[in-house]
């Protein structure tokens, strides 16, 4: 750590030259290309990334699915690293420190965050569709070193770079213990499963859980949901082997979508005893799917959450009296967690092993074939696919 310590110390307040992935335009491949990296104004951080990787709202902007489609960009939003330097402002951050980049923001000044009804935040709110840093609102720290054209940030983290620049309010300080080549799957995916099973939903001991999806969202909420003591956990997927996966993360039940003879959410119901489940989840973004979670709940107090995005062109309706007997439709960001203030706490909880990141990493790799973990992951054989930066 001390060799780590003087060669961080060496580049502070100097502009940084290092490898990003840049994204040029919507559905073409990652040009890993050198760019430049400002220091960091006075209410930011510059992270030097150790260990990143790629998840589908990545590739759902990646795809131009979004209603912004803004590029040039430097996207990435599940990483770890350490402080390389903190702007003047800063007092709870030093060179060094073991550090997530927390897309969900958390100042902890704005009306929201004094709020405390939800764990948005207003600096959310900005980089959810703004490619600029929140301080000014109208410059970028990165840009391309061949001729200094700025390229733009992505939700506030950037992880697709080797040095990223954040605001002090999309900075988690964590558990000096951990190990950054697991943690870095805590900046969106596994939080978002499990705090959806514990945080959104709130999964009681002996209950019924429907989980559509299993990707590593979908499979975070069958750990929440086993964690929570859920009594029957169904998974529902179209990929025999990633039903057959699921049993390992806690899945009681197991249903294949191909080739049913009756809708999905009957032999949820058939399955219940007619009740429907206490709990069910969408982890795919398909509007059928979504439709099929919300009405496979129990009509009376069921819970349907809503995890996977949709394309934002698309639209999904219901009956409003599919609800007058207490049945709840909702959803969240991050599984509700807080980023700095709560996310330090998840960390813990994976190094004292109560939430098992290993079972979530099918794939390691170079940060230099990044474009070959997004194809993994868009043909869907991977979990996650964690990269070393420094290769």
């Amino acid at each position: 750590m001390a060799n780590l310590s003087a060669s961080l110390a060496s580049t502070a307040d100097d502009v940084i030259t290092c490898k990003a992935a840049v994204a040029y335009e919507p559905n073409k491949p990652l040009t890993l290309e050198e760019i430049h990296v400002a220091p960091p104004e006075p209410s930011e951080v510059r992270i030097k990334i150790t260990n990143g990787a790629i998840c589908q709202t990545d590739l759902y902007y990646l795809k131009g699915k979004d209603a912004d489609k803004i590029f040039p960009r430097i996207f990435g939003h599940e990483g770890a690293g350490v402080v390389e330097s903190v702007g003047s402002d800063i007092k709870n951050l030093k060179r060094g420190d073991k550090v997530i980049p927390a897309w969900m923001a958390e100042c902890k000044k704005c009306p929201k965050c004094l709020r405390g009804k939800s764990n948005i935040c207003d600096t959310l709110v900005y980089n959810w569709s703004n490619g600029f840093m929140p301080s000014d609102k109208k410059t970028t720290r990165f840009s391309k070193a061949s001729n200094g054209m700025p390229i733009n940030h992505f939700f506030g983290t950037s992880t697709f770079s080797q040095y990223t620049v954040c605001d002090e309010a999309c900075v988690a300080k964590i558990n000096p213990e951990a190990d950054l080549s697991k943690v870095c799957l805590l900046g969106c995916g596994v939080p978002t499963g499990i705090g959806s099973a514990w945080n959104i939903a709130k999964v009681t001991p002996g209950s019924s859980v429907a989980v559509f999806g299993l990707g590593t969202i979908g499979l975070s909420v069958v750990e929440g949901a086993k964690v929570a003591g859920a009594s029957m956990i169904i998974g529902i997927d179209r990929d025999d082997h990633k039903l057959k996966q699921g049993l390992e993360w806690g899945l009681t039940d197991t249903l294949n979508t191909c080739g049913l003879a009756k809708p999905i959410e009957a032999i949820i119901k058939e399955m219940t005893d007619d009740q429907g489940v206490d709990f069910s989840f969408d982890c795919t973004g398909n509007p059928g799917v979504i439709y099929s979670a919300m009405e496979c709940a129990n009509p009376a107090g069921g819970v349907a959450v809503i995890l996977g995005l949709m394309d934002s062109s698309k639209e999904i309706s219901f009956h409003p009296s599919k609800l007058l007997w207490g049945k709840s439709w909702t959803s969240g960001l991050f599984g509700g967690f807080k980023g700095r203030s709560q996310l330090p706490d998840l960390v813990d909880k994976c190094v004292e092993g109560v939430i098992n990141l290993d079972h979530y990493i099918t794939h390691k790799m170079p940060f230099s074939e990044i474009n070959k973990a997004v194809e993994l992951l868009e043909k869907g054989e991977c979990l996650r696919c964690v990269m070393d930066y420094d290769r």
